[in-house]
């Protein structure tokens, strides 16, 4: 359940979100734990760096390792003994990935898609309702539609076949939520979440379109589809600003896949509320460290550091002197730099915390903007 409490002069939204493993105050950012785990961390790490919830990858669960496991451990909370909440994703951006990479990999087709596993090569179907049912069986506080999440380059009459998909598939997942509830029981403060994609690339009417469309079918929160850069590498900002807008005050606004610090804050100022991706620690295992810095007006900035760089073999200053964790307080940069030129994973460990901190700490400064 989402209650929106305020929204600032500058666009910036402050809200809750109660789902069944707890309360989520807005905007919030969640690492992507794409196997049921985030990369070279533990649950205790997490939660040290203000990690309040994650995002699980319903497709790569679903190979490996598999619903039976999962459900035999007691749904996907139990597996992790991740305790807060979990954030489900209907598995499409995989699997229409593959297939756009590859065609003898996959086909899609109205009913649904037909992929070839990457790990072993087995053949499986996924359409709108199996994408509900396995989300279910994993038993998350939110999940997400499956929709047709077509490549930015796709011409118009394209990306319009994506978007009319997109909505029927959209009711079918509804249809199938619906059902499930009923089945399991589940109503109130027990139900999941359901959020809905509006697609329609770079094209503001198909956008306006598919946004209208899904409100008429009714979802919790409405997440924007596709990737936010053009084929240029250009950042939609017109195109976000819009689809906000377009989304009912009442519903969260889930920024997938968004982004850098950029992009998060000039989202979350569009009015944007959740985020999730896999730049902390997938930069924070290169190397690359996001760290703060103030500027004259208080306003939150920051920098980013190269640790391989030479420069820093010779540097005893701390990881991060304005940091929670101790670690990133009494190790030095020399130290770390050492790390990763042995290509020890403690230093990639070391990395990723001090990205994640740093991504949570700006979520929670944002309203200082």
């Amino acid at each position: 359940m989402f209650k929106l409490i305020k929204t600032k002069k500058n666009g910036l939204r402050q809200g809750e979100i109660k789902v069944p493993h707890g309360l989520l105050k807005t905007p919030f950012y969640m690492p992507d734990a794409t196997r049921a785990f985030v990369k070279l961390t533990d649950n205790h790490d997490l939660i040290r760096t203000d990690t309040r919830a994650l995002v699980v990858n319903t497709f790569h669960l679903y190979l490996q390792p598999g619903l039976k496991t999962i459900k035999k451990a007691g749904g996907i909370h139990n597996f992790m003994n991740w305790k807060g909440p979990l954030l489900s994703d209907s598995g499409g951006f995989q699997v229409f990935s593959l297939i756009h990479k590859n065609n003898h990999m996959g086909k899609i087709k109205d009913e649904g898609v037909t992929f070839k596993s990457p790990l072993d090569g087995s053949w499986h179907e996924l359409t709108p309702e199996k994408s509900i049912q396995i989300q279910f069986e994993l038993g998350v506080d939110m999940m997400v539609c499956l929709d047709d999440c077509p490549p930015n380059e796709f011409a118009r009459a394209d990306l319009e076949i994506a978007v009319e998909r997109t909505l029927r598939w959209a009711k079918r997942c509804r249809q199938e939520y619906d059902k499930q509830l009923k089945k399991r029981r589940l109503s109130g403060a027990k139900r999941p979440l359901l959020f809905a994609v509006i697609q329609g690339g770079a094209e503001i009417d198909l956008r306006a379109h598919c946004a209208a469309e899904l409100v008429k079918i009714g979802f919790d929160g409405y997440g924007f589809g596709a990737r936010p850069i053009d084929k240029q590498g250009n950042f939609l900002e017109a195109v976000l600003r819009q689809t906000a807008a377009f989304i009912p005050k009442t519903a969260i606004r889930f920024a997938l896949g968004i982004g850098t610090p950029e992009d998060i804050k000039r989202c979350a100022l569009m009015g944007w509320d959740i985020f999730d991706c896999v730049i902390p620690t997938r930069e924070g295992r290169h190397g690359r460290l996001f760290l703060e810095a103030r500027s004259a007006k208080n306003n939150l900035k920051y920098q980013t550091i190269n640790i391989s760089n030479a420069k820093f073999a010779g540097d005893f200053s701390p990881i991060n002197k304005n940091s929670a964790l101790l670690e990133l307080r009494s190790h030095s940069r020399a130290y770390l730099h050492h790390l990763f030129r042995l290509k020890e994973p403690l230093g990639q460990k070391l990395a990723s915390l001090n990205n994640l901190e740093f991504y949570q700490k700006l979520l929670k400064n944002l309203d200082k903007i």
